[in-house]
């Protein structure tokens, strides 16, 4: 998926700041987008033999875990109810990740374009919360986790580059 949409830290929104209610339910679908990003990664880490993957991907899930407890502080501080889990795509692209290791087809490449379709969703669900006219509070620690998933993104995007080169 190309992005060719404006940076992140670019995307601006006109109008009243949406209301708490609100507010939770865009902090609600960016929990269970961390919550699949972090089961998503230590599927991916169970799969590949390389160190170094395997080091990116429990990095990586060690991150969501972290923006996990910030959306469920902010969730709270709004008045809601965390989310429990992630969401049912997730389920079915960790278990695809599964599948293709339990069949020896988890090669390193088709786990990190499996990974990279996964931070692609992620990155447009960020995009997403920030056209939201949210909460200064709110938007800083949004903005600062949608960085966070471009740079996933990127990075293996460049690994998937690099074992597609080795192939």
């Amino acid at each position: 998926m190309a992005y060719t949409d404006a940076p992140i830290d670019t995307l601006q929104t006109t109008g009243p700041v949406l209301a708490n209610d609100d507010v939770v339910d865009v902090l609600n679908d960016l929990l269970e987008n961390s919550r699949d990003g972090e089961y998503g990664f230590r599927a991916c880490a169970d799969e590949v033999k390389s160190p170094e993957a395997k080091l990116l991907f429990t990095s990586r899930a060690e991150q969501c875990r972290k923006a996990e407890g910030e959306l469920v502080a902010l969730i709270t501080a709004y008045g809601g109810k965390p989310a429990e889990g992630g969401t049912a795509s997730g389920a079915l692209h960790r278990g695809w990740v599964h599948v293709k290791g339990s069949l020896g087809a988890n090669s390193e490449l088709s786990i990190l374009e499996s990974c990279e379709r996964g931070e692609d969703t992620a990155v447009a669900r960020y995009r997403k919360a920030l056209k939201q006219n949210l909460p200064a509070d709110v938007r800083s620690v949004v903005a600062a986790q949608a960085e966070g998933a471009q740079r996933n993104h990127d990075q293996i995007r460049d690994l998937r580059n690099a074992a597609r080169a080795r192939d």
